[in-house]
């Protein structure tokens, strides 16, 4: 099992490339958009956040957040924790996962901890950002216009 879900990791990221939007929300999106944004002021949304881990790992993991009210075309930054009671260190990976579907392919991170291998010492504990945004044309989209809720969860492994 834990070879499992160790190559889930590679294989959730090859899906999400070849997913593209409109099938999975993306990382790592060009941070140059961000510049010629125009925000779209009477459509704020409400971002909620998850976090979870895997049972094979001694991990704290939880979002320092519970949400961030944004309106599509703004940035926004949103932390996560991490800490190790154990006394050996411990590496994770995190995939991620945005719900609703419909609003997936418009959440945009530009910067994550999320795919990247994560060391904790003994007892450390670490601050991992996300830096993200919603696309304006999110509140163009008619399969979004009842979505004021969009939450984004972690899984740790």
């Amino acid at each position: 099992m834990l070879g499992e879900s160790h190559a889930a990791v590679p294989l959730y990221r090859l899906y999400c490339q070849t997913a593209g939007p409109g099938e999975s929300a993306v990382a790592g999106h060009a941070s140059d958009q961000t510049e010629n944004m125009v925000p779209v002021k009477d459509r704020i949304t409400e971002v909620t956040f998850n976090a979870d881990v895997h049972a094979s790992l001694q991990c704290n993991f939880r979002p320092q957040q519970t949400e961030i009210y944004v309106g599509p075309g703004e940035t926004a930054l949103a932390f996560y924790k991490a800490k190790t009671p154990a006394d050996k260190p411990v590496i994770g990976i995190s995939t991620y996962n945005v719900v609703p579907f419909e609003a997936g392919q418009y959440f945009n991170k530009t910067q994550c901890f999320c795919f990247e291998e994560q060391r904790l010492n003994p007892q450390e504990g670490v601050d991992m950002p996300v830096f993200f945004y919603i696309d304006p044309e999110f509140a163009e989209d008619p399969r979004t216009v009842n979505v004021d809720l969009i939450t984004l969860s972690y899984t740790f492994f």
